[in-house]
């Protein structure tokens, strides 16, 4: 029993990472709503990849300098906070364009994988979501579960990682099929979404951009 619980609980912490609303969260909204399914999972898959960069950084311990150097740190919330400014302005973009009917560019697919990939890499909270809940994924050991009748997980197995990345790929297939057939049902619903992503990007980016003036003085 112990291989399975471990596998729930890798999908419980992928979930954990995908799941809430958030930056990337709001890039896979907009592919999804403006160029369908595809292009939303292919975001989810550019996040995705980001992690699998974390995974590797943390385990080389290199992810644990944003929090021990504050001039990297800064440097990650400035960088950030800039990029989901300009991600927002072409959301922002993207929704006008639904709402007068132009054509959305569909023709590039691989758009959103690139730009959640990017973001990622330079979003601090997700850097820090690895240093706390990340630390419980690969850390060597047994945790009990006594919810669960005292089961256990392994911790730092390949099973709980692989459970990990399968959590997040039931995220990333299953939100991008969810606002696509919503979508069908209201027609205004996709330059909605966009100008809504937008606006998270929007707050999220002056967030960072505060939190790194902030580091910095």
């Amino acid at each position: 029993m112990q291989p399975l619980v471990s596998a729930l609980a890798g999908v419980a912490l992928g979930l954990s990472l995908a799941a809430p609303p958030g930056p990337m969260n709001a890039i896979i909204a907009e592919e999804s709503v403006l160029r369908g399914w595809r292009s939303g999972f292919r975001a989810g898959l550019g996040a995705m990849s980001a992690d699998a960069c974390f995974l590797m950084l943390a385990l080389l311990g290199v992810v644990a300098v944003v929090r021990d150097v504050s001039a990297v740190k800064g440097a990650l919330f400035a960088a950030g906070g800039l990029l989901m400014l300009y991600f927002a302005y072409g959301a922002a973009s993207d929704a006008s364009d639904a709402f007068t009917g132009d054509p959305t560019d569909v023709a590039d697919d691989s758009k959103g994988f690139r730009k959640a990939f990017v973001l990622a890499l330079t979003n601090p909270y997700q850097i820090l979501w690895w240093l706390t809940a990340g630390v419980s994924l690969l850390d060597p050991g047994t945790v009990s579960t006594d919810a669960l009748g005292g089961l256990t997980v392994a911790t730092g197995s390949p099973v709980i990682v692989v459970g990990f990345f399968a959590g997040i790929a039931v995220w990333i297939t299953g939100f991008p099929a969810a606002l696509v057939a919503a979508g069908r049902r209201v027609d205004a619903l996709a330059p909605v979404v966009a100008y809504a992503s937008a606006a998270v990007l929007a707050l999220a980016g002056l967030s960072f951009l505060s939190e790194a003036v902030g580091i910095a003085t």
